[in-house]
């Protein structure tokens, strides 16, 4: 570090990696930028080795970038003598070093580090001049202005609000399409002579990064190639990704966004359609009006090569689910981080830290979670999300290996689709019913069944798949929760429509596989 005398500290997380972002527009010659690789943001949870190896590179090019800039950045590495390992604690080191300078932060996005920065501020009596991260749609309190009451938080309100807002894929006042959502269209299963393009993976030499995560004794899960880290940690690969998508992806992405499929019979079955963007665009390489603008340019470009499902399906979850999960997050922040409307308690399987089970659409979620810290929306809901709702495991347990295992999750994104979409531990803030599902859903949206130990097809019995008696087992002990709510009559009408001793056996068979889960 110079001895140059700065008036001004600027901090930035290794999440607001947003070069457009106002203050990086103008040199200014006595601001200081901070960067810091803390073990407090390593060890909060178990995260798998990519995604700190992405995240630190990702930053340590940002710094780059910004250093040929002619900016000054002081950034401290985790193995620096100097480095406290906590955010604050640094802050306070240079704050003593440079005891006239303003600390300037970015609104964080992820409650604890807002309430940490806060805190240590108040207790400190140091004051921060807040800014914007210039990310965003949205504000945090974005629900305050559009809904009246917690009572009618619907997405598709928010999402329609949006579309009229930004003027995206509207025509005049109406939706384009006449439809403001094409899901119905989205729900097909890939069929086996589809043809899924090999996916833009990059080589980054991350060696140094690894090598120095090991000498800290940093515990990581998951596997990794350090040589060849395939996610972008550039703002410039983060481009060739969203263009790479655009060009050989988005023509079949809504069609098949819900489909799983097989490594054994399609070679990039892990990645199928998807983008793969939700690393650069929480880390803000990317911003998410930059991804809509792009994808539906090339809509308009190439009308007959892609149709209005595949970029409505995609627009949806930009500006649509992700910027209402983050005013989720915001309005019900702290208290639903404790949510457990469902009183479930139990640990999650051990099968979930090694795919270590004969259910195979679970073997094969979690297995290609280890492998590339990335599994794809359907498989995080209705694959290892619904084993983990059937069974009654306590949320803070699916939060936490959610929290670790996949590279894009941020507190702000992953908390909500978790413990409130997923878990519906929250009561239905999120979701209007518990999702749910049976071997039949899985059956019909994955090739997974065809090459499982057990049955789809059968509720009891040595081969009976869990997810049928689990199924059936969840509806009855929560009758008392959802007998009422009308989009869970027909299941309960079904399960009365049983006898007596059919269901008997079949709650048998599922507090058989309850008392025996990690033998699954």
């Amino acid at each position: 570090m110079t001895n140059k005398r700065y008036q001004t500290l600027r901090l930035i997380l290794g999440d607001q990696l947003n070069a457009s972002h106002s203050w990086f527009q103008h040199q200014q010659k006595d601001v200081l930028y901070v960067m810091m690789e803390v073990a407090q943001e390593t060890d909060y949870v178990r995260h798998h080795r990519q995604k700190v190896l992405a995240f630190f590179a990702a930053m340590r090019n940002f710094a780059k970038a910004l250093t040929s800039k002619g900016f000054d950045v002081h950034y401290l590495r985790l193995d620096d003598e100097q480095n406290t390992g906590s955010i604050t604690d640094n802050l306070a080191a240079l704050l003593a070093r440079y005891p006239d300078a303003q600390l300037q932060c970015q609104l964080p996005d992820e409650y604890r580090l807002d309430h940490q920065l806060r805190s240590w501020a108040g207790a400190e009596n140091i004051t921060i001049e807040w800014f914007d991260s210039e990310h965003f749609l949205t504000q945090r309190n974005c629900l305050d202005k559009i809904f009246k009451s917690d009572d009618s938080l619907l997405m598709e309100t928010f999402y329609r609000h949006m579309r009229r807002r930004l003027g995206i894929l509207m025509d005049g006042d109406k939706p384009l399409g006449g439809k403001w959502n094409f899901d119905a269209d989205n729900r097909k299963k890939l069929p086996k002579n589809v043809t899924v393009p090999e996916p833009l993976c990059f080589a980054n030499d991350v060696s140094d990064i690894d090598t120095m995560l090991s000498n800290c004794g940093i515990a990581t899960l998951g596997n990794a190639q350090p040589q060849r880290l395939l996610w972008p940690t550039s703002r410039a690969q983060a481009r060739q990704l969203l263009s790479y998508f655009c060009q050989h992806l988005l023509p079949y992405f809504g069609t098949y966004q819900d489909a799983m499929a097989l490594p054994e019979q399609h070679q990039h079955a892990w990645s199928l359609f998807h983008s793969r963007l939700s690393f650069a665009l929480n880390s803000k390489m990317l911003s998410p009006l930059e991804v809509v603008s792009n994808v539906v340019e090339h809509w308009q470009q190439r009308p007959d090569e892609i149709e209005l499902n595949q970029v409505e399906g995609f627009v949806r979850q930009i500006i649509g689910w992700r910027e209402y999960v983050r005013g989720i997050y915001w309005r019900f922040m702290p208290n639903y981080k404790n949510q457990n409307q469902l009183q479930h308690q139990r640990d999650l399987p051990a099968f979930y830290w090694d795919a270590d089970t004969h259910m195979n659409c679970v073997r094969q979620a979690v297995q290609q979670s280890l492998d590339y810290a990335y599994a794809h929306h359907i498989q995080r809901l209705m694959i290892t999300g619904n084993f983990a709702l059937l069974a009654g495991v306590h949320p803070d347990h699916v939060d936490a290996w959610y929290l670790g295992i996949y590279i894009d999750a941020i507190e702000w994104v992953e908390l909500p689709n978790t413990r409130g979409m997923s878990q519906y531990a929250d009561g239905g803030i999120l979701a209007t019913k518990p999702y749910v599902a049976s071997a039949n859903y899985v059956h019909k949206m994955s090739h997974y069944c065809s090459d499982c130990y057990y049955q789809h097809n059968q509720k009891t019995g040595d081969k009976a798949c869990p997810f049928n008696s689990l199924y059936w087992h969840f509806i009855d002990r929560h009758q008392q929760a959802f007998a009422q709510n009308q989009r869970m009559s027909m299941m309960y009408s079904v399960w009365h429509k049983k006898t007596p001793s059919e269901r008997e056996q079949i709650l048998q068979q599922a507090q058989h596989y309850l008392d025996n889960m990690n033998t699954l």
